[in-house]
């Protein structure tokens, strides 16, 4: 049977599976109401967010980009499985693909150092934009972003996947309600960095344009193991590393529990270490802690027997730990109601059942994104923060109404982009 009659026997005979493939409900959706989506990114992380995009009725995969022909190829073969052909547009060039008129949304998934430049220009392009985290390389380049979005007013969505975890949202819901007692700390644990031998040049392959990889970081030789996402988060010609990359998560978390999405710290103090060789050159181990002016201070390391992973809120009552899959408290009564059916929770924090069904449903005008520009330069602020006192070897006190240092001027340098190499250079808003 073709696709539509085998839907319509489902609906007649009223014996539906437990799980209707998506194949069969993206035929009933016109190709005319569909959102068109181009995906610029199509390594790891981004042929896995295209999966999770391939699940919806209303939306279209119509163009791919990147710079490695073998990711391209891959995406194509995931395409052709989910539509029965793999007719997408193919870009090598990020901008030709934002200036298509025929896209109505992008999915951005590059490396790091590639975040704020293409996300921006598809902004100013008018548009809609799912931005995977982290934000970018700078507080400058993160508040570029923004401009762009406040001045088009297109809907954007930050790929902190866990807003929409109904387990980080209860956790959220608990701290905020009083359900702990009045907050006293929240803990914020995930993995540190790592070390690796030094990586040899290697010849680039024909498959991959190397110099557009690297784009606007600095030089530096090929090595297949530097286009691997475990590594080049770790290195910093291409990252902040794992307090960006990793941090960013559960920091979101602990600013929303902590009622602080529109605010953020006044003040970050703390220590990390480096690897002292080797090509994967991020911060290795860190404590820092954030203090608020009229909220819980959080305190942010490298998980270890002290701090384990996940975000822990701690109450004069009692504790919340949650992570992927798991949340955990100090007594059972505190995680009765999780719907909050009885109204024990007054508070209640907006609902998002999947970050990418959430992303569309805004696009169409039927929700808020979940994590929208605004919540999501204010939650990359931590981890920006945390990199800036690394560097500064020092305590540094951040205006969050302002968005800055006050008038530390050696720290005001350290919001700044650094040097980009060649004709790159941030989109002027």
């Amino acid at each position: 049977m073709n696709r539509r009659s085998s839907l319509k026997t489902i609906l007649a005979t009223g014996i539906a599976p437990m799980f209707v493939p998506a194949r069969l409900l993206r035929s009933q959706t016109a190709p005319s109401n569909k959102i068109t989506l181009g995906v610029i990114g199509v390594g790891a992380q981004g042929t896995g967010d295209m999966r999770a995009f391939l699940n919806h009725a209303d939306l279209r995969v119509v163009a791919l980009c990147d710079v490695n022909q073998k990711r391209i190829e891959n995406a194509q073969s995931i395409l052709k499985e989910a539509y029965g052909s793999a007719d997408a547009k193919v870009y090598s060039d990020f901008r030709e693909l934002n200036r298509d008129p025929s896209i109505d949304a992008v999915l951005m998934a590059l490396p790091v150092h590639w975040h704020s430049i293409p996300s921006a220009d598809a902004v100013l392009n008018g548009k809609h934009i799912y931005h995977e985290k982290p934000m970018g390389m700078s507080i400058e380049e993160a508040q570029l972003v923004r401009a762009a979005v406040r001045k088009k007013g297109v809907v954007f969505q930050f790929g902190t996947q866990q807003r929409s975890d109904m387990k980080f949202r209860w956790a959220s819901e608990l701290a905020q309600n009083g359900r702990l007692g009045k907050l006293k700390e929240i803990q914020v644990g995930v993995p540190g960095g790592i070390t690796a031998e030094l990586f040899p040049k290697q010849p680039v392959p024909a498959s991959i344009d190397w110099d557009r990889w690297i784009g606007p970081a600095p030089f530096t030789d090929y090595n297949v193991e530097k286009t691997k996402r475990h590594f080049h988060e770790n290195i910093t010609n291409f990252s902040l590393g794992m307090i960006s990359c990793w941090g960013i998560h559960h920091l979101d978390i602990a600013q929303w529990g902590n009622g602080t999405d529109t605010s953020g710290p006044v003040s970050v103090e703390g220590s990390g270490e480096y690897p002292k060789q080797g090509t994967c050159d991020a911060v290795q181990s860190w404590k820092l802690r954030f203090e608020y002016a009229s909220a819980a201070p959080v305190t942010f390391a490298n998980e270890g027997p002290d701090i384990i992973h996940g975000a822990k809120f701690i109450g004069e009552n009692g504790w919340v730990h949650v992570r992927r899959g798991v949340i955990q408290a100090s007594d059972e009564a505190i995680l009765r109601d999780p719907q909050n059916k009885v109204g024990t929770m007054p508070i209640k924090l907006q609902e998002s059942l999947e970050h990418t069904r959430n992303f569309l449903d805004a696009i169409q005008g039927k929700a808020k994104a979940v994590c929208d520009i605004e919540t999501a330069v204010r939650s990359d602020t931590l981890p920006q923060l945390a990199a800036a006192c690394l560097k500064a070897k020092r305590k540094l006190t951040w205006d969050p109404a302002a968005e800055n240092f006050g008038s530390d001027a050696e720290a005001n340098a350290l919001m700044k982009h650094r040097p980009m190499r060649g004709e790159w250079k941030l989109p002027v808003v």
